[in-house]
């Protein structure tokens, strides 16, 4: 890459894409400030650094994203990162980059620290300094004593007399107290963050009058872990609300864009069609253990989606869990009232999924797309064929997939909100 139109890049903070000839992500950074961060790239100052100067020579487009604030913009080039594996990125590739707090819906509710949104609760973040998330989850767990050990002791185990567990080990365990406890911290995360960080650097000026300073000392490190806690909570971040211009930086400056006709051809080449596939449908169920069972389909036209022709459907024959079967009510739903079928049918899912619905659209071309290894089902490739992330159409085709996924995401979010507020 010879020249970059730096005045044309903002002053604000964001996350910036190189890219080589082939249009792959060969890094991913993050800026406070854009314009200056790119503008390093091309410093004289630089010398022979080798990272800069490989990224340089291999780069051939450059793209970028405006975010809000420089956290969100750290927490958009991590999921990115993980999500493209760039070639010069080292850090961040490997395992999940993000840990949350969750509160555990069970019984007796636990407060743990977790790396993926798994089990059922209330989740708080994601954060990226898992330091501060432990200092943080450290002080919650002793300010509310919220420790829950897995002793027998009578008279109760050390860490209950040194007041951090809840005395679950002792007989007279008193357990609303500990839910009523355990309420208080969600809410204190949840809302009186103000008031709560005002208390704490109370107890720290307490603790420096009477000369307790190395507790103190502890107490200012929780405040700080606290309040950048506190800040993640704020921009509430969802990598959602960037995912059309992530899909477009995927699949910017090449015939993708810019020439739709190639891009139908070069899907149609993939999928083994005997036409180009200009208008693709995408299908996706969501739902939480049977609960607000929810479908969604998108359409995009030449790799656009095209927002009059989206539809959501809440699933009215079922109660209980079953892909297959939601799938096909919603497929027929969607096209009961007029035969409006697009080039190609896609659904989020594995070969059940597509046999569940390829007798319902005979005569259009149809696959299904499974998350766990991208790996592709349709007539073409009846065992499937797992997909490449270098390769352009089968990048297209994941980012298709995705965007129909939170689409659903999103409908079965509001489907449950509503129906807690009816409780």
């Amino acid at each position: 890459m010879n020249k970059v139109n730096l005045g044309s890049i903002v002053s604000r903070p964001g996350v910036y894409f190189f890219k080589d000839a082939a249009n792959t992500i060969i890094y991913i950074g993050k800026a406070s400030c854009l314009r200056k961060r790119i503008a390093s790239y091309f410093s004289p100052d630089l010398g022979d650094d080798y990272k800069i100067g490989g990224i340089l020579r291999d780069s051939y487009a450059l793209n970028y994203i405006v975010t809000s604030t420089d956290l969100e913009a750290s927490l958009l080039e991590a999921d990115l990162i993980q999500r493209y594996q760039p070639k010069y990125n080292t850090l961040l590739k490997d395992g999940q980059p993000f840990i949350y707090i969750l509160f555990s819906d069970t019984v007796l509710p636990e407060v743990s620290l977790v790396r993926n949104k798994k089990k059922r609760g209330t989740y708080f973040g994601p954060f990226l300094h898992k330091a501060q998330a432990r200092a943080a989850h450290r002080y919650i767990i002793k300010t509310f004593k919220l420790l829950l050990c897995n002793k027998k002791i009578t008279q109760g185990c050390l860490d209950f007399h040194m007041g951090i567990c809840a005395g679950i080990c002792r007989p007279d365990f008193d357990e609303k107290a500990y839910i009523h406890r355990v309420h208080l911290a969600c809410e204190l995360l949840r809302n009186d963050q103000k008031a709560f960080l005002t208390k704490l650097h109370n107890e720290i000026a307490d603790c420096a009058h009477g000369l307790k300073f190395e507790q103190a000392l502890q107490l200012q490190h929780y405040a700080h872990s606290i309040e950048s806690i506190f800040s993640a909570m704020q921009i509430r971040y969802k990598p959602e609300r960037f995912y059309d211009k992530i899909m477009i930086i995927a699949v910017d400056k090449s015939s993708l864009v810019h020439e739709t006709d190639q891009q139908a051809y070069i899907v149609q080449q993939r999928l083994k069609t005997d036409n180009p596939l200009h208008t693709i449908d995408c299908f996706d169920i969501s739902h939480f253990q049977s609960n607000a069972i929810v479908g969604s389909c998108v359409r995009f036209i030449n790799g656009k989606p095209d927002t009059a022709s989206c539809r959501r459907f809440k699933i009215r024959t079922l109660t209980q869990q079953n892909d297959y079967a939601a799938l096909q009510e919603v497929v027929k739903r969607r096209y009961k009232a007029e035969a409006d079928y697009p080039d190609l049918i896609l659904i989020d899912g594995g070969k059940g999924q597509l046999n569940a619905v390829m007798p319902l659209v005979a005569g259009v071309p149809i696959a299904s797309l499974a998350k766990r290894e991208e790996r592709l089902f349709s007539q073409a490739y009846p065992e499937g064929t797992v997909l490449n992330l270098h390769e352009v159409s089968d990048k297209l085709l994941i980012a298709l997939r995705d965007y129909a996924h939170h689409f659903a995401i999103n409908y079965h979010r509001l489907r449950t909100r509503k129906m807690l507020q009816q409780v």
